[in-house]
């Protein structure tokens, strides 16, 4: 059997009358149909089986949305939070989960406390936004742990180090260690924090997991390292571990008559800020779904990005997203 599995951000999904952290930013009546409308098309050419979805203020009206598309089952783990001086201002948001397949054990994600000693946090701690877990049980009655996040988003300081494919895990915490200790870059310790607590609950199970997710971050960054490898947080390894693989790297890119000087596909980005493209948006998979494991229980078939409005406007639009959607296919061994 294939599945599908999405993520997507939604951009301010808000139900007029309420209002996203301000009163004036809201929708009319008309601009919210035609939000809906794109969002729905977009789910349809999606064609997913699942989908995790970030920015999430409206949740009975994202529910009922999917409900008419086919997506039976449908969780959140958090509320958006109200404005205590107006009850029609949303200030916080929250991730979602949409699945064609039952729902169970939903759970959330609790604080790796040992992480936060690592990375000098002090006082409280919670996510940005509740992360999602939950087990999803297929037609074959093989269960998949799912994780939907949004992390903390990157306030582009000049302590958001970008990192590339040859820098070493060792080289980008000599970078970030002074910028870390000395709280230059909160952001990026807070996302540290998220990550490291979603490893540390993902290296619990046996189940095979997907981690679909805005990383608010970017491709080679400290935070997926974080997230994903295990000589991240065990110094002792000698070499790189991963727990969980960008499921981009898992498909093979069909490339029709190159170029004689062709050098490699260049990623799609699927965010943009000032004019520059960022991947933020990824889906991660255990290694359960790496055809090279003799253990695998699937493999990736295809990885696409829905990024035609982006083409169209790299600022995206309120009335769609500033964000590209993401699909890959898993082929389920029988």
């Amino acid at each position: 059997m294939k599945i599908r599995i999405g993520t997507f951000n939604l951009f301010q999904f808000v139900e007029p009358p309420f209002s996203w952290y301000t009163k004036k930013e809201k929708f009319t009546d008309k601009e919210w149909e035609k939000k809906t409308a794109w969002i729905k098309k977009q789910i349809q050419v999606m064609n997913c089986d699942i989908i995790g979805f970030q920015e999430v203020f409206s949740k009975n009206a994202l529910k009922e949305l999917l409900l008419e598309l086919g997506f039976k089952y449908f969780k959140t783990i958090d509320k958006a939070k109200i404005d205590k001086k107006n009850d029609l201002i949303y200030i916080s948001t929250t991730v979602a989960l949409a699945s064609k397949f039952p729902i169970k054990n939903l759970k959330k994600v609790e604080t790796d406390f040992s992480t936060l000693k690592k990375h000098n946090i002090e006082g409280f701690f919670r996510f940005a936004r509740e992360p999602i877990k939950a087990t999803i049980i297929l037609q074959n009655q093989k269960e998949i742990n799912f994780y939907v996040c949004h992390l903390k988003s990157n306030r582009e300081n000049e302590f958001e180090y970008i990192f590339t494919k040859t820098d070493k895990l060792e080289d980008k915490l000599k970078k970030v260690e002074v910028a870390l200790k000395n709280n230059y870059s909160l952001s990026l310790k807070q996302r540290l924090c998220e990550a490291s607590s979603l490893y540390s609950d993902i290296k619990t199970n046996r189940n095979p997991s997907i981690l679909v997710c805005d990383l608010n971050d970017k491709e080679f960054s400290l935070t997926i390292d974080a997230l994903t490898n295990k000589k991240y947080h065990e110094e002792n390894l000698k070499k790189d571990d991963f727990l969980l693989l960008d499921a981009y790297h898992l498909h093979k890119i069909k490339v029709i008559n190159p170029h004689p000087e062709f050098k490699g596909v260049k990623r799609t980005p699927t965010s943009y800020f000032a004019g520059k493209g960022n991947v933020l948006d990824y889906i991660f998979v255990s290694k359960h779904f790496n055809k090279n494991n003799k253990f695998h229980i699937g493999k990736i078939t295809s990885y696409e990005i829905f990024d035609e409005h982006l083409q169209k406007n790299q600022n995206g639009s309120l009335l769609k997203s500033d964000h590209a959607q993401i699909v890959c296919e898993i082929e389920i061994n029988q």
